[in-house]
Formats: structure tokens, sequence, C-alpha cells
């Protein structure tokens, strides 16, 4: 019986061309019977931080699995590839801190070991090559130790804490990601809401409203809520708050009651 039925992959693949395919041939050739969840292969290229966030909001609704992330503009270089154990999954990817706050969602690192590549491997598709049939290997019950040493979980490698300011009656956060509606999630959580009034301003200029639903505003009206992830976001609605607010992931928006 395997340890995991389950793998999930996250990448910055795109699905026009063969990668994504060739991810699933490999795990298929070593682990016929374990199945594959695409979380998302629509990362921005090489945007390490949104391939974490969207694999750390992700992953704890997903059944016990192995969880492979690759967003790796390093790929070929001297960075690592790691397993990272957790008390509720095993994640697998370059060492570039794609994997941390999903491992940190998942309960926290209890171990990291080091992959070390067997067989041929193409300098720039690890993801085919080494991440995908390691996690092939673990979820049929191979250990972290037998792709490689075990590394000092302190070394992993961190992405910066976005920035989360809070006042009275306002809050300054770091947008983290943007999805394809428009609708634009800060670093801040949603408990962070709890201060503010029900009429806002963003940036000093946009006026907006505290809902829960977008119906809770007017067509083309801004919202401010708690999403289902737990991070306060802004949306239009029917409409995209990005296009409204201007802004993308690293940017800082400010929130503040009127």
């Amino acid at each position: 019986m395997a340890a995991y039925a389950w793998i999930s992959l996250t990448t910055d693949y795109g699905t026009f061309d063969g990668f994504v395919a060739a991810c699933h041939g490999s795990i298929a050739r070593i682990a016929p019977e374990v199945r594959v969840i695409d979380v998302t292969h629509h990362v921005p290229p090489a945007d390490v931080a949104r391939g974490a966030a969207v694999l750390a909001q992700t992953a704890p609704h997903l059944p016990p699995s192995v969880h492979v992330a690759v967003v790796d503009p390093g790929v070929g270089t001297s960075r690592r590839g790691v397993v990272v154990t957790t008390p509720n999954g095993l994640l697998v990817g370059p060492d570039n801190g794609v994997l941390i706050w999903a491992a940190e969602a998942l309960g926290g690192v209890e171990a990291a070991h080091e992959i070390r590549g067997e067989g041929a491997i193409s300098s720039t598709f690890h993801g085919r090559d080494v991440f995908a049939p390691a996690a092939a290997r673990l979820a049929l019950g191979g250990k972290p130790s037998e792709l490689g040493d075990e590394i000092d979980r302190h070394s992993l490698v961190r992405l910066p804490d976005p920035v989360v300011t809070v006042g009275d009656g306002w809050l300054e956060a770091e947008v983290l990601t943007v999805d394809r509606f428009g609708n634009v999630q800060l670093a801040a959580t949603g408990d962070m809401l709890r201060g503010l009034g029900a009429d806002l301003v963003v940036n000093a200029t946009v006026s907006a409203h505290l809902g829960s639903t977008f119906a809770d505003v007017d067509k083309g009206g801004l919202l401010v809520f708690e999403d289902s992830a737990g991070h306060v976001a802004i949306a239009v609605n029917n409409g995209r708050a990005v296009v409204v607010l201007s802004v993308r992931p690293g940017d800082t928006v400010k929130i503040a009651t009127r």
C-alpha cells in the first residue's frame, strides 16, 4: 500500500507545452496507482512568492499528499532540491522559499533532506527528472533519508515576510496575490478588519465598503472582505479591483476608516 495516495503539483509551466504531461508521466512510470491533483500550472513565470502563496492556501484542504512545487528560476544552479517533512504531508521542490509557507500551513517543518539526483538529469527540467520521481518514490513509502542527507531545517530558504502594519482604524499590507477575477489579496489576515468601520477608503482615494460577499456593494462598488483563505481582500462587484487600484503583488495598500 502506498504511503500517500495523492501527489499534488504546483508549477509555473503553463499548459501550452508538454512540461506538465512529462511530470505526470514521470510519476506514473514509478507509481501508476498514485493519483495526481493539479493545483495550478499558471503561476506567473518565476514568481516564487505567488507559487508559495497558492500552495500554502490550498495544501491544507487536500488529502494527505506529497506536494510538489516547481517555480524554479534557479534550476541547474547550486540551489538545493529538498524534501520537507511536516505533520500532515511531505513537500518536494527547490529550496528557494516556495515550500516554506505551505510547510507552516501543514503544521511546521519537522525535518528536511536534500535530494540526491540520480540518472540522466536535464539541467533545465528538474520537475520531470528530479522532483516528480522523488515524489513518486515517497508516495510509495520511500523515506526522505533514502533520497539524500538530512539538512538543518533552519537552513531552508525563506521568503521575506510580507509587510503588515495595523493602527487605530487603519491597516497597511502588502499585496500577496491577484487572482484571475482581479481580486486583490493582502498579506493581512481577516481578524485585522475588526478595528475598521463599515465605510472605508483605500490608498486615501478610493471609497470602499466593508462586507462579506460581493453583493454587499452595488455593481462597480469596491468591497473589502475576508476571503476564503482567511486574508483581507479587495474586490469590485462585477469588475476587477486590480484595475481600479492599479496595484500588483509586492505593492502596499492602506485601508482606513473614512
